[in-house]
């Protein structure tokens, strides 16, 4: 290969790599977000922690609180956690927008990091995402239907909308079969958010009958299964 052609193979190549930059900025601003939060206009509060700027000393307090109140609730339900994501918190409409949030509370992004709206800056809504983000590590590839996913996370982050407060947690008695895939899972969500009870009961009273939550977390990392969960 002469030089020139070294030099414009080069060319194209740095060429391409900014278009892929550009058009993943562009198309999906949130994976560019939680890639480069600095690049969005949010600034490190802590080490894992961003945040929109301007906040006031006592708003910071309270974001790094919700998100070491969240880090603790998954910790106490898995028995420690194998992720660190990152947390990108908006406490304002634009900043989500510009992040590439949505509608939601909170999103996990790519199993690296959690974004929070803010009607999601909150220990279980923080929870809830960080438990997506633990369990995929954990299972390491292997797939879960989505009310499992779900569900398991209604349970670490304790949420008071969907469970009962002691006793057996279920509130709304599961109507199978739940659903299976993420666009069944959310159109069914759309509809009637207590599919979120449903699926935290199903889950609650599958690992009550098969040794516990860490258990069935266990078993099905290794490959084992369990009846009804595939």
């Amino acid at each position: 290969m002469t030089r020139r052609r070294w030099i414009g193979g080069a060319v194209v190549a740095v060429l391409l790599a900014v278009a892929a930059v550009v058009g993943t900025a562009i198309w999906f601003p949130a994976v560019a977000a939680v890639t480069c939060p600095g690049c969005y206009g949010l600034e490190r509060l802590r080490p894992g922690v961003y945040a929109e700027p301007g906040l006031t000393a006592e708003r910071r307090g309270q974001v790094i609180e919700v998100v070491d109140r969240a880090d603790a609730r998954v910790r106490g339900f898995f028995g420690g956690r194998v992720t660190s994501p990152d947390v990108l918190v908006c406490l304002s409409d634009d900043c989500y927008r510009r992040i590439g949030g949505g509608g939601e509370r909170g999103v996990a992004v790519l199993n690296r990091a959690v974004m929070l709206s803010p009607r999601g800056v909150d220990p279980v809504i923080a929870a809830h995402e960080l438990t997506h983000v633990e369990l995929h590590a954990r299972l390491d590839g292997i797939e879960v239907p989505q009310w499992f996913d779900e569900g398991l996370a209604v349970l670490a982050a304790d949420d008071p909308r969907y469970l009962a407060p002691a006793g057996d947690r279920c509130m709304v008695e599961p109507r199978p079969p739940l659903p299976a895939t993420l666009g069944d899972w959310l159109s069914a969500a759309s509809a009637d958010p207590q599919v979120y009870a449903q699926a935290a009961c199903q889950v609650s009273r599958w690992a009550e009958a098969n040794g516990g939550v860490r258990a069935v977390v266990e078993r099905l990392a290794d490959g084992r299964g369990l009846p009804g969960i595939r």
